[in-house]
């Protein structure tokens, strides 16, 4: 008896301690947190403590009338039968920012569906501004509560100045519901950009470019149709990462195009002998063989069609033609040997981006429009069928920094808040991975030298 009892009071101070070092790390994580964070947690604590009596209130239990194990050991043989178990989901429950993500087991007969229809009362209940429920596996679920909206809370992001460790994902921000939205650019040959100005395109292209600048697997080449040189607009500083850049002169375009255009057919005619592959994405992309991304931005400037019957005017209808009919091939040829070309413009109409350019582009994100038209140039019809996600409605400046887009394994488009990169980080990025800057036709020469073919001979337009 002696033994036993000093067992139990050995038990009891390891519980103590146990639950002392518990109640400790949650004062510091609580101490420690945001205020947004802080308020969630507190919203954590509600939703655990109320959820037996929400999840009958609701609909989301089932009647068990098999009596358990135990009940059925006890039961007497006349006695009455065990009364029938009430099961509720078990819940697992974690806060962050915006709100709460609460996993969930299903139970027979309160599945996927069930929680669904019940998303609005858990809502009110819980005091959020939105609820979603989604499947988290055979099972499972997983319900997302957002107390704040994420589309309305701005956010920052300062680049790490590390690589990647993905270069196939692209990291556009958070939707509607605070989760992570990424695009696979693996076998991506084409992304378009619309927005009216001051919507957050250029913030978009400044986090993509601070994103993959630290990695010498990733060569960028700009044309910037609003600017005669670099140091006037957007791109003053992150010129300093990209092997190439022009502004709105046409023949300079013409000429990086081209340039471009070469390395293509130059990739194409070595991939099979020097990565022995058909696809580069089979590999993925490497210093000797970077993905080589052309960002045009205000891209109408390259495409308009000029209409004159003077000299001038007809050289350069003409230089903008065939503008059109390089971009082309590099949106059509280039995806396989790793060139991407992101293109920007307010609006993505027809006589902007041409539609043989425009509807090979698999990505698309339209940032804030004016009218249907240019939300439906940028995205497809389909947007006519969600109003509620067009970028039409996103005009408040509560929206700057929003975009829309569809996503693949989602029905509809999505919100997605992209944060704010500022100038000054971005300039640092550039300025410390300047070193990393190569043009892609001397990395070229190089790896063919190194596997003893005879190297093609560059474009005379080559640097």
């Amino acid at each position: 008896m002696e033994a036993v009892t000093g067992y139990s009071s050995e038990a009891l101070l390891v519980s103590v301690a146990l639950t002392g070092a518990w109640l400790l790390w949650t004062v510091v994580r609580y101490v420690r947190a945001d205020r947004g964070t802080r308020v969630s947690m507190r919203q954590a604590v509600r939703v655990r403590w109320g959820w037996v009596r929400l999840a009958r209130m609701a609909g989301l239990t089932v009647t068990d009338k098999t009596p358990g194990l135990l009940a059925q050991i006890t039961a007497q043989k006349d006695g009455p039968a065990p009364a029938p178990r009430v099961l509720t989901p078990r819940i697992k429950v974690k806060p962050d920012q915006f709100g709460v993500v609460v996993r969930a087991r299903t139970l027979p007969k309160v599945g996927l569906e069930e929680f669904q229809k019940a998303a609005r009362f858990l809502a009110d209940a819980w005091r959020c501004t939105r609820v979603s429920v989604l499947p988290d596996g055979p099972g499972r679920v997983v319900i997302r509560g957002v107390r704040s909206d994420p589309l309305t809370t701005p956010t920052a992001h300062r680049p790490t100045g590390r690589p990647p460790a993905d270069l196939t994902r692209w990291e556009l921000g958070v939707d509607e519901y605070a989760a992570r939205v990424c695009v696979s650019l693996a076998n991506v040959p084409g992304v378009t950009v619309a927005g009216v100005p001051g919507a957050g395109k250029t913030s978009g292209i400044n986090k993509f470019v601070c994103d993959f600048a630290p990695s010498a697997a990733v060569q960028i080449a700009g044309a910037d149709g609003k600017v005669s040189r670099a140091s006037e607009g957007d791109y003053a500083d992150l010129v300093k990462r990209m092997f190439a850049f022009c502004g709105d002169n046409l023949d300079e375009a013409n000429a990086l195009f081209k340039r471009l255009v070469e390395l293509r057919k130059r990739r194409s005619s070595a991939i099979r002998d020097v990565l022995g592959v058909k696809n580069m994405w089979h590999v993925g992309p490497s210093s000797q063989w970077p993905l080589t991304v052309l960002i045009i931005d205000e891209a109408h400037t390259f495409f308009r069609e000029y209409k004159g019957g003077d000299a001038e005017t007809k050289r350069l209808a003409t230089l903008t033609a065939e503008n059109a009919r390089l971009v082309e091939d590099l949106v059509k040829k280039g995806r396989s040997v790793g060139i991407l070309v992101i293109l920007i413009s307010q609006k993505t109409t027809g006589d902007a981006i041409p539609t043989f350019i425009r509807d090979v582009c698999p990505v698309g994100l339209s940032f804030a429009q004016k009218t249907v038209e240019a939300a439906v140039a940028a995205l497809g019809e389909d947007i006519r069928n969600w109003p509620d996600a067009s970028p039409v409605t996103l005009q408040d400046p509560a929206y700057v920094g929003v975009a829309v887009m569809a996503m693949q394994g989602r029905p509809g488009f999505t919100r997605i808040r992209t944060p704010y990169v500022s100038d000054a980080d971005a300039a640092r990025v550039a300025e410390d991975t300047s070193h990393l800057t190569a043009d892609p036709d001397l990395c070229l020469d190089a790896l063919l030298h190194s596997t003893g073919r005879t190297a093609t001979p560059p474009s005379p337009l080559t640097k």
